[in-house]
């Protein structure tokens, strides 16, 4: 039995009825593309994703990757790589291919709604299959040469590596020591070590190219000194891709890890055995710029995946809350000979299971909102909409620590205080996925920037270096929204304080970060609450998100046809959620006003 449900229909509801994306198919970019196509290819999508993908996805975690520390070489488990075949198939590597090398032309929001159920079901089957995305780098921003490896990388399904963190630099970047010295044949001879590198080998693909971010001799100190680099793991013939010789990049250690251990997670070196030769992407030195086009993706994909996983977990605890007798009816308590209930009938069960529903399908659409931002940004470009891009593009950065910042670290703890104490002690288990998805999910907040970079990123990068503008359009629509009225007009009032909340938590930081201009120590004063402003906002976009799908439910109710269940959920999560989950935001504000910074003045012996 697969341990995975997709919940298709919110996903639907999300995609058509509150983003609207009809609007869209059928035109510019997408003229090939329509409602029924994309709703055909989701519903082959879910059907894979609840049978070939999940039926994996225990012994994928139970046995882990084989490695060979003699050849530094990975295998994964047969049951896991009949998973991956059956993703890549069924061609679904399509929809992140360079459409000049056979890609599909699909929005990014019905994209990221295909990579969720992927996602949920076994995440590393993703994680392994991104090679055709970092295909696109290399076809956009490479020479003409360079677009053969996208090429090969496309039809012969190599897989790729991202190479940043090494053990003395893990999220302080430019302090990386990874050496590059050029040839007279023009390629690079790349010597380091590199840390927490994920699908850093495997026999799934014939060959990996791993984009490695070093600093070419002479190059000056920090990020700005990086270069990145191509370095695969076999050499090859540019023209027919045939391989070559072993290139010297290999994996010297794989770590253990609590979760996720299907992803092989690998400790690199390139250039003891033998010259890792590797090509400097695009012949200039951007390598943060170009590595970041790989990043903000991963940041998706991690924020995608740490919601994605939080559904699954609801769909279980709803599950079993509805099969689960224990104890009597709470009115009737005292009467020992009362009937058994099932656990739904629990109040306290009832709660637990509408904030796992309020927030795993709040999330889904913050995810999907995000990413129809990302199809306005297909499409500007396309038209060459220079004034709409900046804007769009600013947006789209805005949200993405959201995304994953706020939704890892939501997911992650709901998954083990909501989704797993449903299920009692039997959580605990290994009976249940429960325990697993827990452990899975930690990463989340960890890689691709911990919960507390993404907050930094959010303030000094995305507010205070843009100086307000994307904040602001986003605050001047859901303002617009929260006064407009309507059946839900006390719960839009609600949602205007919270804004008005957050407005004073964001204002409150925006003066610590000017007051530092004059003392240095006063930057402490935000750094101790950015995260809490990025919580904050995420929990005031959910309750906008949430509204929004009320509304439309409300109006839908009066013609429900089978739905009428479907819209009475819709309208109990974001009444709930506006009601018990926003009003924390004016005690967030009391708190982040008050901030003095004196726990920077605590000696560390008191610690």
């Amino acid at each position: 039995m697969t341990h995975y449900t997709a919940n298709l229909r919110d996903i639907e509801f999300c995609l058509f009825d509150l983003l609207g994306r009809d609007s869209i198919l059928g035109t510019s970019l997408y003229k090939e593309f329509d409602r029924e196509t994309a709703m055909g290819m989701l519903e082959e999508v879910k059907r894979m994703a609840e049978n070939d993908l999940a039926a994996s996805f225990v012994e994928g975690d139970r046995k882990g990757v084989d490695f060979n520390k003699a050849t530094g070489d990975i295998k994964v488990p047969e049951s896991f790589k009949k998973s991956y075949r059956a993703y890549m198939d069924g061609e679904w590597w399509r929809v992140d291919a360079p459409v000049e090398l056979g890609g599909t032309a699909v929005p990014p929001s019905v994209r990221w709604a295909m990579a969720e159920m992927v996602l949920g079901s076994n995440p590393s089957v993703h994680i392994y299959a991104s090679g055709t995305s970092f295909a696109q780098v290399a076809y956009y921003l490479g020479t003409d040469k360079q677009k053969k490896i996208a090429k090969h990388m496309v039809e012969k399904d190599w897989g790729a590596t991202m190479q940043l963190t090494e053990p003395d630099a893990g999220s302080d970047v430019g302090a990386g020591r990874s050496k590059a010295v050029q040839q007279p044949d023009g390629t690079w001879h790349i010597t380091g070590t590199k840390r927490f590198i994920t699908s850093g080998d495997s026999d799934l693909n014939e060959n990996i190219i791993h984009y490695v971010l070093a600093r070419p001799e002479g190059a000056g100190p920090g990020t700005k000194g990086l270069s990145l680099f191509l370095v695969p793991k076999f050499m090859f013939d540019f023209e027919t891709g045939a391989l070559g010789k072993r290139n010297g990049v290999y994996v010297t250690n794989v770590e253990h890890k609590m979760g996720l251990n299907v992803s092989a997670t690998c400790e690199m070196n390139l250039g003891e055995k033998e010259p890792a030769v590797g090509y400097l992407l695009g012949e200039v030195h951007q390598g943060i710029a170009q590595m970041f086009k790989v990043i903000e993706f991963a940041r998706m994909m991690v924020g995608t995946k740490a919601i994605a996983t939080l559904s699954a977990g609801y769909q279980q605890a709803l599950a079993y809350a509805k099969v689960r007798v224990q104890g009597g009816d709470m009115k009737v308590m005292n009467d020992k000979a009362s009937p058994r209930v099932t656990i739904i009938n629990h109040p306290d069960v009832r709660r637990s299971l509408m904030v796992q529903k309020s927030y795993s399908e709040g999330m889904r659409a913050l995810v999907l909102y995000t990413a129809s931002i990302q199809d306005a940004i297909a499409i500007a470009r396309s038209e060459n909409d220079d004034e709409r891009i900046g804007d769009l593009e600013a947006l789209n950065d805005l949200l993405l620590p959201i995304v994953k910042g706020y939704g890892s670290e939501k997911s992650w703890v709901l998954l083990g205080t909501e989704s797993l104490q449903t299920f009692g002690g039997s959580g605990f288990t290994q009976d249940w996925p429960l325990e697993q998805y827990v452990r899975d999910a930690k990463i989340d907040t960890l890689y691709e920037g911990t919960t507390a970079i993404q907050g930094l990123d959010f303030f000094f990068r995305k507010i205070i270096k843009d100086k307000g503008r994307a904040i602001g359009l986003l605050a001047k629509e859901i303002n617009t929204f929260a006064t407009s009225g309507g059946a839900l007009a006390e719960e839009k009032l609600l949602l205007g304080k919270a804004l008005e909340d957050v407005n004073a938590i964001m204002g409150t930081l925006v003066g610590f970060a000017m007051e530092s201009q004059n003392n240095s120590a006063e930057i402490y004063k935000a750094g101790l609450q950015t995260s809490r402003l990025l919580m904050s906002v995420g929990e005031t976009i959910i309750g906008w998100l949430l509204l929004r799908q009320a509304d439309i439910a409300i109006e839908k109710s009066a013609n429900p046809g089978r739905d009428a269940d479907f819209y009475a959920g819709k309208i109990a999560a974001a009444k709930f959620f506006i009601r018990t989950v926003l009003p924390h935001l004016a005690a967030e504000r009391i708190i982040v006003e008050a901030e003095n910074g004196s726990i920077m003045e605590i000696a560390e012996t008191a610690f």
